[in-house]
């Protein structure tokens, strides 16, 4: 397996930048990139183990949408040690999804082989069906799905989950006052630079993700959980902006 990169993608000045992708080279130094841009990473990956520990019922399925290169699945894996665990994890990007398994493959090894079963497939996950979940893990992935699309997605996941089954929905998000944005979409961009972002990467990176990553109010996300029909959701995590959520399904 090749070793991680450091993101330099957008080091240097482009006569055009495209809208971002997730080909190739972005999954060879999208550990560095993330861990570089998104503020409180590790903690949401970290804690989605957790909560699909309390929330995970046995005999049904855990989902991880969007799965890149399998960080929630192996944090599901770390908490769970059930072997009748059962995972699929889909991912859109044919090189996610080959990077994905050589991740999956190298653990599996360095834990003697011992591992839940993990179903790695890449598909739209608007179109793939949802069955028998208890837990369904959107970590990053919402955010880059035309708008048109989130509520049908959301309620396909409530009408697969089991009662009391939940959703974790992790996002960069927007806010309602003026001022407020701008502080924390500041303070994000300061974030950026100590982690040793120049301007001009800063600046490629934003044009390369406008019009494809649209961010959402807390409000918005809110009103289109209770529109799919989910009984409760709380935001759990935030760090300047960008937080995780939980939606829950009746029992």
């Amino acid at each position: 397996m090749k070793e991680n990169q450091k993101d330099a993608i957008f080091a240097n000045p482009l006569d055009k930048v495209a809208t971002f992708s997730f080909d190739d080279q972005v999954v060879q130094v999208f550990p560095d990139m993330i861990k570089r841009s998104v503020p409180g990473y590790s903690n949401m990956i970290g804690m989605t183990g957790v909560i699909a520990s309390r929330y995970w019922q046995p005999g049904t399925r855990i989902y991880d949408l969007g799965c890149s290169l399998g960080a929630s699945t192996l944090s599901v894996c770390h908490q769970i040690e059930d072997a009748s665990l059962e995972i699929i994890a889909l991912d859109n990007s044919p090189a996610m999804i080959e990077r994905c398994q050589q991740v999956l493959d190298q653990e599996a090894r360095m834990s003697s082989g011992e591992r839940r079963h993990i179903q790695l497939e890449c598909a739209d996950i608007c179109e793939y069906p949802i069955e028998n979940a208890s837990v369904v893990i959107l970590n990053f992935t919402f955010q880059f799905l035309p708008v048109e699309n989130r509520l049908p997605l959301l309620k396909k996941i409530l009408s697969g989950l089991a009662p009391g089954g939940v959703l974790v929905l992790s996002e960069k998000v927007r806010f309602e006052q003026a001022e407020q944005q701008d502080t924390l979409f500041d303070l994000h961009l300061d974030f950026k630079r100590a982690n040793g972002y120049s301007e001009l990467e800063i600046s490629q990176k934003r044009a390369a993700l406008e019009n494809f990553l649209q961010a959402e109010s807390f409000t918005t996300h809110q009103q289109r959980f209770d529109a799919a029909g989910f009984a409760q959701s709380s935001v759990w995590f935030q760090y300047l902006n960008f937080a995780s959520m939980l939606a829950i399904k009746a029992r």
